[in-house]
């Protein structure tokens, strides 16, 4: 190869550079976003910058030292042989990276709705963030949660409404209804169970008929990867760019990496597409080896954090079929510090939940890639460590 092209400069983006120099890759890189911004971190956007503790979260990495070709406010509109189209003309590869990331859903209506995904969005919210103004969030996902802890620390009044009937549902079921109280206690006013019809100038519809009033919404209902410019061209797409265990898409010498990417996952047996920086910090590697012809196979234990209501929430691993055994009491005064732990019918750890217990989530991330099996008894008590639960 000589010319490497990455299409996307997030965080996965500017990885896959280094990664590719890592390698020993000494050709002609270029790297592409559509933002007019140098990359940066996402992750800090619904916490640190709505918050206010920071205006930046600029990637620090020296793009002169490693000679890439980065070109701002570029989108890539189309793919053919050999040949991304860009919306400034055709840029010829030899190696592809895809990491265009996911674009935020947005709601059927005519009037405002503000969503967190780029810089521009987090200031531009944080802006309107102010003592008295209300604030409906559609969605009591990672983000609406998020948002609403910073809407409320900047005084406003918050409602957050729910289709399903738990906060987190999506991420993990019924296992979301323990954050309910947080809602109550930061004085939201949280909405479980109710559709939105249509986001309105000055509020919400909802499906029943009835408004909510507010000054700003912000919709926080998930993203969908950005994909369409793939469309005819040969890459296969299902949730996502599909690759194998290498990163590998269905065209020779394209790779993909980040929130588009739906990975093949050895450790669980399904395709896996993870919308969280771990993911972008850790497949670029990955990915340039696949491309310069390294051997490497991308299986991690998928892991994510939130910081929502003065709680900080971690998980790691992927608990889809697994049974739950509950660490700690999540209704105890104060600031309770419990975890949920699932393991499968041979009592292997799969997936951790942890609030305000980062020890479990260490360990217990640990233990998933260890495999060990464990005793069950000794898991459900909250004094006794992760990592002392192993069966000999």
């Amino acid at each position: 190869m000589n010319h490497v092209v990455v299409v996307g400069a997030g965080l996965a983006g500017v990885r896959s550079v280094e990664a590719l120099r890592a390698r020993g890759f000494g050709g002609k890189i270029t790297l592409i976003g559509e933002e007019r911004h140098r990359p940066y971190d996402r992750p800090p956007l619904s916490k640190g910058v709505l918050l206010g503790e920071t205006d930046s979260t600029v990637v620090d990495s020296d793009l002169d030292a490693l000679e890439v070709d980065f070109r701002a406010g570029v989108s890539a509109k189309g793919l053919h042989p050999g040949v991304v189209e860009t919306t400034e003309g055709e840029l010829a590869y030899d190696g592809l990276v895809v990491a265009t990331g996911a674009r935020p859903i947005r709601l059927r209506g005519d009037g405002p709705q503000h969503v967190v995904r780029t810089i521009d969005d987090a200031l531009r919210l944080r802006s309107l963030l102010g003592e008295g103004t209300t604030v409906a969030v559609i969605g009591a996902g990672w983000i609406g949660a998020e948002v609403a802890t910073a809407a409320r620390r900047a005084g406003c009044a918050v409602t957050v409404v729910e289709a399903a009937d738990t906060p987190l549902a999506a991420a993990l079921g019924q296992v979301g209804a323990h954050t309910v109280p947080w809602y109550a206690e930061a004085g939201v006013d949280l909405r479980l169970g109710t559709m939105v019809a249509s986001v309105d100038h000055g509020g919400l519809t909802l499906a029943d008929g009835s408004a909510i009033e507010a000054d700003v919404v912000v919709t926080g209902v998930g993203v969908r990867p950005a994909t369409e410019w793939l469309a005819g061209s040969g890459i296969r797409l299902d949730n996502g760019v599909v690759t194998d265990e290498h990163l590998r898409t269905s065209l020779p010498d394209v790779v993909a990496v980040g929130d588009c990417a739906a990975w093949w996952s050895r450790r669980y047996g399904i395709r896996l597409r993870v919308e969280h920086w771990d993911t972008a910090l850790g497949a670029p590697d990955v990915a340039a080896a696949t491309l310069v012809g390294d051997a490497a196979v991308y299986d991690p234990v998928p892991y994510f954090w939130s910081e929502q209501f003065g709680h900080m929430v971690q998980y790691a691993g992927h608990h889809d079929g697994a049974r739950l055994v509950l660490r700690g009491d999540p209704a105890a005064e104060g600031k309770p510090r419990w975890a949920i732990c699932w393991v499968t019918d041979d009592d292997r750890l799969t997936a951790v939940l942890s609030v305000n217990r980062p020890r479990d989530l260490v360990q217990g991330r640990r233990l998933i890639e260890g495999g060990q099996r464990l005793d069950v008894d000794r898991l459900a008590d909250p004094a006794i460590a992760l990592r002392d639960c192993t069966v000999a």
